[in-house]
């Protein structure tokens, strides 16, 4: 999928442009603060409904603006709209036609987004790291996400009913809510293996390239599901669950192992070994999104977003030599140094764009 013309009013920091976008490389130039990152940000909400900084939607509305509006005008006739007044609920559009649920839209124009936010994949809980596999499958796969929200919403239901305190839960309830888990959370448990297994040959290659095979990396997945029948797994210690409160076993506690040379990364990785890792992973998920479109239209796009940061100089090298290559399709990069953007498009015979962003205005650098 290609963006050609993207319209920003009051999104962020953002008062008011549009810009008319290669379908190949887009590089915005900017010190940090300038508004770089917001641009990238309004692409990924177009895909996903969402900012990938914040779940608050009235965040993203500039400061002492009344709403927001973003505009996007893809290939194939695509054209997206999102607006928002601040104290009422966004709309979506597709076109002329507003989504009933916005999970309709999940998957339309895929996207793979890398950013320094991403470090708490290695560093954070396993809630990151499941959020990563989910919105990886949920691109491809409208189902997984109803059963997603199906189990989470029985989960939440016995949670309530765990944690009452004037009366004992109904056992009969209780045994509706966690049949329901367990049917739900035993597909999304294969749909989740079947990911990680696909993706792991893709980002070892890819780690590899990188670090010019330094090290040896890998992806484990692990889940109560591997115990044996997920029901069975749940019932067994409801009455510890009632005593804590909430539900210690499902899928929600699912993580997906990090390993550098064997050991968890998040003890021995380096900052750049973990900054390559992320940036490994989510190309691999940038690969399983593209293979698995049915037509080659449907080419994801990719956000890079200050991805040299805690970088040496040999491991830039292999990345600009990787999204210089015919395998990408459209790119946007933002970087404060543009030495390492003119390397890219010295690298690469595609078409591109170089834009310099400050203090939310955005212009486009006539002679790049």
């Amino acid at each position: 999928m290609i963006l050609k013309k993207l319209s920003i009013l009051n999104y962020k920091n953002i008062a008011d442009v549009q810009l008319l976008l290669s379908p190949k490389f887009n590089c915005f130039i900017g010190q940090n603060g300038a508004g770089k990152t917001n641009v990238l940000d309004a692409v990924y909400f177009l895909s996903f409904c969402h900012s990938a900084q914040t779940t608050q939607d009235s965040l993203v509305i500039r400061h002492d603006e009344p709403f927001f509006v973003l505009e996007g005008e893809y290939d194939e006739d695509v054209s997206i709209y999102c607006g928002m007044k601040r104290g009422t609920k966004k709309h979506f559009r597709r076109g002329k036609k507003e989504y009933k649920r916005l999970s309709e839209h999940i998957g339309l124009i895929p996207l793979v987004m890398i950013s320094p936010d991403d470090t708490l994949l290695i560093e954070g809980g396993s809630e990151e790291r499941r959020r990563l596999l989910d919105l990886a499958i949920a691109q491809l796969n409208r189902p997984y996400m109803e059963s997603l929200n199906r189990y989470n919403k029985a989960l939440q239901q016995r949670n309530t009913l765990l944690k009452a305190e004037d009366k004992e839960p109904d056992p009969d309830v209780l045994d509706i809510l966690e049949e329901q888990m367990a049917a739900e959370g035993e597909y999304i448990y294969g749909q989740r293996q079947h990911y990680v297994t696909l993706i792991t040959p893709y980002f070892q290659q890819y780690y590899t390239a990188i670090a010019e095979g330094h090290e040896q990396v890998d992806l484990r997945y692990t889940s109560h599901c591997q115990r044996g029948p997920l029901l069975e797994t749940i019932r067994r210690d409801r009455a510890k669950d009632r005593a804590v409160g909430y539900s210690l076993h499902g899928i929600h506690r699912d993580d997906l192992e990090i390993l550098l040379d064997g050991h968890p990364m998040r003890r021995e990785g380096s900052q750049g070994q973990r900054k390559t890792f992320v940036i490994a992973l989510k190309l691999a998920q940038y690969d399983y999104l593209k293979r698995s479109r049915q037509t080659p239209q449907t080419m994801p796009i990719l956000l890079l977003d200050d991805i040299f940061d805690k970088l040496d100089a040999q491991r830039v090298e292999q990345i600009v030599k990787l999204v210089a290559g015919e395998e990408f399709g459209q790119i946007f990069i933002t970087d404060t140094n543009r030495d390492h953007l003119d390397q890219i498009l010295s690298q690469s015979h595609f078409d591109h764009k170089l834009f310099r962003v400050d203090n939310g205005g955005i212009t486009v650098i006539s002679n790049p």
